[in-house]
C-alpha cells in the first residue's frame, strides 16, 4: 500500500519530544503535540485567578516545553515561522485527535508502566493502519506492545532519534514481535528521504546499536583513563579532532549531554546484559558515582568534567576530585599527523606511536574491535550497520570497522591479540575465504562482506546517493593540489575543492574554470560540490594577507580580478552550473553559491557575506550581487532606498543564515531558483538532476546584465549619516564606519548625481577598489591577521 505521513502526533514534550515535533514541522508536515495536565496552579496562575479546568492551564506544560524549545540555542527547527505547523495540547482534553493522524509518536518518561498506560489510550483513539512507534534509548520493545490489539502491533516499532533530532543523523528502527515488513521498509524510507537521516534497523536488545557501542567506548576511556595516568585534557585531546570525532571529544561531549544521562544507559546495559563480555567495564568507575552524589553533571548544573569560572575554564582531576588550571596535552605521536589531512589516513600512524599516545590508541583500539566484532550477530547481523550508528548518532567521521580496515585487518588482528583478545570466529572465516577487508568499492558502490551470505554484496539504498569517494579515482577526469573533476555520468561533471577547509584560492580558481571550459566542449552541465564538513569556508585569507603585507597590489588587483571573472564565468557560460552548498558556505563561497545558475543547498547550510568581520568588503562578486538583488526587487511607487538599505545591511551586519531556509530571508538564496535538500547524502545526485534538467529543457547562456538601478547619492548620502550615528551612539568603531561606507559607495553604485542604470562590470570595478583600498589599512590587515591565528574576529 502505499503511505504518505501528512501530520505527526507526538505525545510527551520534554527536550526529546519537542526537538522531534520540532524537526517534523522542518519538513513540512503538521504535528500535534501532547503532554499531561498538570495538577496544581502556578503561582502566575494563582495572581491571574485561573483554575485548574483553564485552557491555559490545562496546556501549561506543553507550551512552556516547546517555548523553551524554540529560544534553545542550537535551534530546533529551520525557520521560526515553521513552528506554527505544531499545535499543542493535553493528553487528557486532546487525545481523540490523534485519530486524525498518520503516525503517532510516544516520547514520554522512561518507565515500561506508564508507556503501557499511553499506549493503552492509543489504542482506544487511533484508526486502523496508523503508525505507532516509542522513542525509548533502551526498554524493550517486545514489552511495550503486549496486550495490544494486532493491528496496534503490527503497526508498531521503536523508532529511536538521538538529541538534538535536528543535527544527529541516527534514527534507530527497532522492530517488535509482529511489526510488518511493510513498517519497516517505509519507516526505513521515509527516516532517509524525509527526515535526512541515516536510518538502521536494529535487533530489540539493550540501548540498541548507537547507545550499545558509543556508551561502551566512553565507559572503556573511563576506566583507561586511572589504568594509563592519563589527565581529563590528555584524554579529549587524544579522541577528538585528530580521529575524525567531535571537536568536544569524550570528556566535554558528557558535559553536554549530561552525565546523569550517560550513567542512566550505562546502568541499563549492566543490569540487562549480565552475559556481555565487558560486563564489569558497564560498572561506573568511583569518580563517575562521587560526581552524581554531588550533582556535578555537566553544562545543566554548571560544572561536569569542566568548570567555568569567570573566563577561565578549569579542569576536574580525576584523583583528588578537586578543579584545577587546565593543562596544555601535547604528544610526540599526535606531531607525526600533523601533515595527515584525512583522519582517515592518520590511524596507521597513530598505533605506531612510541609514547603514552601510541600505547593508548593500541589498547582503545583493540578493545573496540573485539567489542564490536563480537556484537554480531547480537545487536545486528551486518557490521556496517554498527559504523553508520556510529558516523550518525556520535558524529564519528568512520566507524569501527572502516578504522579497523584503515590499520589492515591482520594488524588489528595483532593489537587484539597483545591485549590478550582474540577476534571472532566469523572475522577468520572472512579472511579464510580471501576477503582482506571488511568493504570494498565496485562500480562506484560500497560493497561489504555479509556474514551471514559468507560473501562480499552491495550495502542496500546507495542507489539514491552519489558518493564522491567511490568514484574519484575511477571517474577522475581532471585534477590539481586544490581540486578535482569527476565525470557524475549523463553529461554532468562535478568539481570538488579538496583544500584546507575548502577554501578558495588559485588552485580552485583554476579548477572552476577548467571545469567550465571541460563543461562546455564535452558535457551537459556541471556540479560544484563536495562531501566535506563545509562547502567552503572562503577566499583563502593567508594568500591576501601576505600580497597585502609585502604591498604587491598589482598583484592582488589581479587575483581579484581572476575571482571576480570566476564568478562571473559561473553565471555566464553556455552549460548550467548547479552549486551544492551545506555547512560552513561564508564569503567567496557564498559568492560563488549566488553567482551559480541554481543552488541545491543542504537544510543544514550556514551561509553569509562575513566579509565586514575581516575589515573589507565582498569582493568577489558578492557586493555587486547585492545591489543587483536589490534593483531587481524595485517596484514603481516603492521606496527603493527600503529595499536597497536591507540588502546594506545584510553585507553590513556579516549576517549568516542558521539554515538555507534562512538564506532565503537575507537574499543570498532566492525562492524559485534555488532549493532545499533535508538530506545531505542525496545532494550530489539531487545536483545533478537538476542540471540535466536544465540542459534537457534548453539551457542558453544568459546576457550580461547592463540594466542594474543604482541610486547614486540619494542612497550614498543617507548610508553616510545612519553610519556616522553608528559611531556616535558607539555601536560601531571608527574602522567600521570606514569600511561600512566603502560598501555604500559600492552599492550606491558610486556619487552619481541621479539614479542610473547601470552594467555589472561597473559595479565590479567599484567594489575590487574598495576591496584593494581596505587591504592597504593597517586595521583591516590587523584583522585578517587576527582571524588567521586565532579563528574568530577582532574588533579594532
Amino acid at each position: 500500500m502505499k503511505r504518505s505521513i501528512k501530520k505527526v502526533a507526538v505525545i510527551g514534550s520534554g527536550i526529546m519530544g519537542s526537538g522531534i515535533a520540532c524537526h517534523f514541522a522542518n519538513i513540512g508536515v503538521e504535528v500535534l503535540l501532547l503532554d499531561i495536565v498538570p495538577n496544581s496552579l502556578s503561582e502566575a496562575e494563582e495572581k491571574k485567578g485561573l483554575s485548574l479546568d483553564h485552557k491555559e492551564v490545562r496546556n501549561r506544560i506543553v507550551n512552556d516545553h516547546l517555548a523553551n524549545a524554540l529560544k534553545s540555542k542550537p535551534s530546533p527547527i529551520y525557520h521560526q515561522n515553521f513552528a506554527s505547523r505544531i499545535t499543542t495540547g493535553n493528553t487528557t482534553d486532546d487525545m481523540s485527535k490523534i485519530a486524525n493522524v498518520d503516525w503517532i509518536i510516544e516520547v514520554v518518561v522512561e518507565r515500561l508502566d506508564i508507556k503501557k498506560i499511553v499506549f493503552e489510550q492509543i489504542d482506544n483513539f487511533r484508526k486502523p493502519g496508523t503508525l505507532v512507534t516509542s522513542n525509548t534509548s533502551g526498554i524493550p520493545i517486545q514489552f511495550m506492545s503486549e496486550g495490544r490489539s494486532d493491528d496496534f502491533q503490527q503497526h508498531f516499532c521503536g523508532t529511536h532519534f538521538f538529541n538534538p533530532a535536528r543535527y544527529l543523523k541516527l534514527f534507530e528502527i527497532i522492530p517488535g514481535p509482529k511489526t510488518s515488513n511493510e513498517v519497516l521498509d517505509f519507516l526505513t524510507s521515509y527516516g532517509e528521504k524525509f527526515l535526512g537521516k541515516t536510518s538502521v534497523v536494529a535487533k530489540d536488545t539493550p540501548a540498541f546499536i548507537g547507545n550499545r557501542i558509543g556508551i561502551f567506548g566512553i565507559q572503556s576511556l573511563f576506566h583507561q583513563v586511572k589504568e594509563m595516568g592519563l589527565t581529563v585534557e590528555e584524554v579529549d585531546k587524544l579522541t577528538g579532532l585528530v580521529i575524525g570525532r567531535p571537536k568536544s571529544a569524550t570528556f566535554r561531549t558528557v558535559d553536554v549531554v549530561g552525565l546523569d544521562t550517560l550513567v542512566h544507559v550505562a546502568n541499563g546495559i549492566y543490569e540487562n546484559c549480565p552475559t556481555d563480555e565487558a560486563h564489569e567495564l558497564f560498572k561506573l568507575p568511583e569518580f563517575v558515582n562521587k560526581m552524581m552524589e554531588n550533582k556535578w553533571l555537566g553544562s545543566k548544573t554548571g560544572q561536569g568534567f569542566y568548570k567555568k569560572e569567570g573566563k577561565d575554564i578549569l579542569t576536574l582531576d580525576l584523583n583528588t576530585l578537586e578543579y584545577r588550571a587546565n593543562k596544555k596535552a601535547s604528544f610526540a605521536t599526535l606531531e607525526l599527523t600533523k601533515t595527515i589531512e584525512k583522519p582517515i589516513d592518520r590511524f596507521k600512524v597513530l598505533i605506531t606511536g612510541k609514547d603514552k599516545a601510541g600505547e593508548f590508541y593500541r589498547k582503545n583500539f583493540a578493545s573496540m574491535f573485539q567489542y564490536c566484532c563480537n556484537r554480531i550477530p547480537e545487536i545486528t547481523d551486518a557490521f556496517y550497520k554498527i559504523d553508520d550508528a556510529m558516523k550518525a548518532g556520535f558524529g564519528w567521521e568512520n566507524g569501527p570497522f572502516e578504522i579497523w580496515d584503515a590499520i589492515g585487518v591482520e594488524k588489528g588482528i595483532e593489537l587484539m591479540q597483545a591485549e590478550g583478545y582474540h577476534p571472532a570466529s566469523w572475522i577468520s572465516e572472512m579472511l579464510a575465504t580471501g576477503n582482506t577487508s571488511f568493504y570494498s568499492v565496485k562500480d562506484g558502490s560500497t560493497h561489504f562482506y555479509s556474514i551471514t551470505n559468507k560473501m562480499v554484496e552491495k550495502i542496500p539504498g546507495q542507489d539514491a546517493f552519489i558518493i564522491l569517494n567511490n568514484i574519484r579515482n575511477s571517474k577522475k577526469i581532471w585534477n590539481n593540489s586544490d581540486s578535482i573533476i569527476t565525470d557524475l555520468g549523463d553529461g554532468i561533471i562535478n568539481l570538488e575543492f579538496t583544500s584546507k577547509m575548502n577554501s578558495i584560492g588559485a588552485g580552485v580558481l583554476q579548477g572552476i574554470n577548467k571545469a567550465i571550459d571541460i563543461a562546455e566542449k564535452e558535457y551537459n552541465g556541471l556540479v560544484i560540490g563536495n562531501q566535506g564538513a563545509n562547502f567552503s569556508v572562503g577566499a583563502n585569507l593567508g594568500m591576501i594577507f601576505m600580497m597585502a603585507v609585502e604591498q604587491e597590489y598589482e598583484e592582488l588587483n589581479m587575483a581579484i580580478k581572476m575571482f571576480q571573472d570566476t564568478m562571473m564565468r559561473c553565471r555566464y557560460s553556455s552549460i548550467p552550473v548547479i552549486a551544492a552548498p551545506h555547512g560552513m558556505t561564508l564569503g567567496g563561497g557564498c559568492e560563488l553559491v549566488m553567482h551559480s545558475d541554481r543552488a541545491v543547498a543542504a537544510a543544514e547550510t550556514y551561509i553569509g557575506l562575513v566579509e565586514f568581520g575581516v575589515g573589507v568588503i565582498p569582493g568577489g562578486g558578492g557586493s555587486k550581487e547585492m545591489a543587483l538583488r536589490a534593483s531587481d526587487l524595485f517596484r514603481k511607487n516603492d521606496v527603493e532606498l527600503n529595499v536597497l538599505q536591507e540588502y546594506f545591511l545584510t553585507v553590513g551586519m556579516a549576517k549568516v543564515a542558521t539554515s538555507a531556509y534562512e538564506g532565503f530571508d537575507i537574499g543570498i538564496l532566492q525562492k524559485g531558483r534555488d532549493i532545499v535538500v533535508v538530506n545531505k547524502d542525496r545532494q550530489i545526485a539531487t545536483a545533478k538532476q537538476v542540471a540535466l534538467q536544465m540542459a534537457e529543457q534548453g539551457y542558453t547562456q544568459p546576457v550580461r546584465r547592463k540594466d542594474i538601478k543604482v541610486l547614486g547619492k540619494q542612497a550614498l548620502g543617507m548610508f553616510l549619516v545612519g553610519t556616522d550615528q553608528m559611531e556616535a551612539g558607539k555601536y560601531i568603531s571608527e574602522h567600521d564606519k570606514k569600511i561600512a561606507n566603502k560598501l555604500a559607495y559600492v552599492m550606491a553604485g558610486g556619487d552619481l548625481s541621479e539614479a542610473t542604470l547601470v552594467s555589472e562590470q561597473y559595479l565590479l570595478d567599484l567594489e575590487r577598489e574598495a576591496f584593494l583600498s581596505l587591504t592597504g589599512e593597517r586595521k583591516s590587515l590587523e584583522r585578517i591577521q587576527y582571524m588567521l591565528t586565532k579563528g574568530k574576529p577582532l574588533r579594532n
